[in-house]
């Protein structure tokens, strides 16, 4: 019987990309335990909440590496435990957050609201630290999505969150009365966002979800000013005039220097629960052909389901991701950005060493 190199498990090792910084998992002492048997491989990895919604993927491609690669193993076991790496601060405002990531969109009425909480609950429900920022001040939803009443408290300065089963969440639905209008200039929205970022108790956070108000007004520059943001996620529905706006979007973006992640195509189709037939309401595929033109990731489709619609209404959208039927959607929405903002990162130049002179 053949011995299985342990060095030769080791450099495996070594080559593996954490799915968080692109590094080597050896080289960030991820590799909490290896133990061989026989032919048999167990090795047990740390990975961060940040990955979370990768860590099924990284451990069978680490499995599969192991078991084409080491001769003799005939047995590969790899188990994923949670690796803490606390964030740092983001910009000169304190927030701590891994990642920072507007959902925007050309126009109104095309469910962006609905996406933006809906990926942030698909995260959470991956294993990451999350917070959700209604930064829509003039058509705050998020509150009512997500079934939430009440109003932040105040301590030490401190603007506490109303949390959702753990999730922090601010939003002016919270300040303002039902049915009162917010009318605000810009200085005033400027004030009012700087306030959401700066002073609220977000705690330690994988990422931060803010939901802009649609078009392109001025929030994206405050956001852009404040903040060295991840990248944004635009939303829109298939069909062209909806597409023309995204475009806006899109370029409004990168006016303001903040990457596009990727486009969501909303809306996308419906499946008739009678007949199983598929209708395009809104035409199909505009928004990966669009994606594609401008070089842009396409995140993922969500078609149109009567039960999302009910669950924004009755503020339980959360059942969006736990439905078997629309959860995977958003699930792969969720794993597609994650999945980006890690290539993208790995393959950015690291960063220059100083000498001390």
């Amino acid at each position: 019987m053949s011995v299985i190199d342990r060095a030769a498990v080791d450099r495996i090792l070594q080559d593996f990309q954490d799915p968080e910084t692109g590094r080597s998992l050896a080289t960030m002492e991820q590799v909490q335990a290896v133990a061989i048997d026989g032919s048999r491989v167990d090795v047990t990895l740390g990975l961060t909440s940040f990955a979370a919604p990768l860590w099924e993927e990284t451990r069978t491609a680490l499995a599969d590496r192991l078991r084409t690669q080491i001769p003799g193993a005939t047995e590969v076991n790899v188990t994923v435990a949670e690796h803490a790496r606390p964030a740092t601060a983001v910009g000169q405002i304190g927030l701590t957050a891994k990642a920072v990531i507007a959902v925007g969109s050309g126009k109104g009425g095309v469910g962006k609201s609905t996406v933006a909480a809906s990926l942030a609950l698909a995260l959470k429900h991956a294993g990451c630290k999350v917070g959700l920022m209604d930064a829509d001040v003039y058509g705050p939803s998020v509150p009512h999505l997500l079934g939430l009443e009440g109003q932040p408290t105040v301590i030490e300065k401190r603007l506490q969150p109303v949390v959702y089963h753990g999730m922090p969440v601010m939003s002016m639905g919270f300040l303002v009365p039902p049915g009162e209008a917010v009318v605000w200039r810009g200085p005033m929205l400027h004030g009012a966002v700087t306030q959401f970022l700066r002073d609220t108790d977000w705690g330690d956070l994988d990422y931060l979800i803010i939901d802009m108000p649609p078009g392109t007004g001025d929030i994206a520059l405050t956001l852009s000013q404040l903040l060295p943001l991840t990248g944004s996620v635009v939303v829109c529905t298939p069909q062209d005039v909806a597409l023309l706006d995204a475009v806006k979007a899109i370029a409004m973006f990168g006016k303001v220097n903040i990457p596009v992640l990727g486009v969501v195509e909303n809306m996308s189709h419906f499946d008739c629960p009678g007949c199983g037939k598929r209708y395009d309401i809104f035409g199909s595929g505009g928004a990966r052909a669009k994606a594609e033109e401008l070089n842009v990731p396409f995140l993922g489709e969500v078609p149109i389901q009567i039960p999302i619609r009910e669950r924004g209404d009755a503020g339980t959208t959360e059942g969006n991701i736990t439905d078997a039927q629309s959860g995977p959607y958003y699930e792969r929405i969720a794993g597609s950005l994650v999945r980006g903002i890690v290539q993208s990162r790995a393959a950015a130049p690291p960063m220059p060493t100083l000498s001390v002179l």
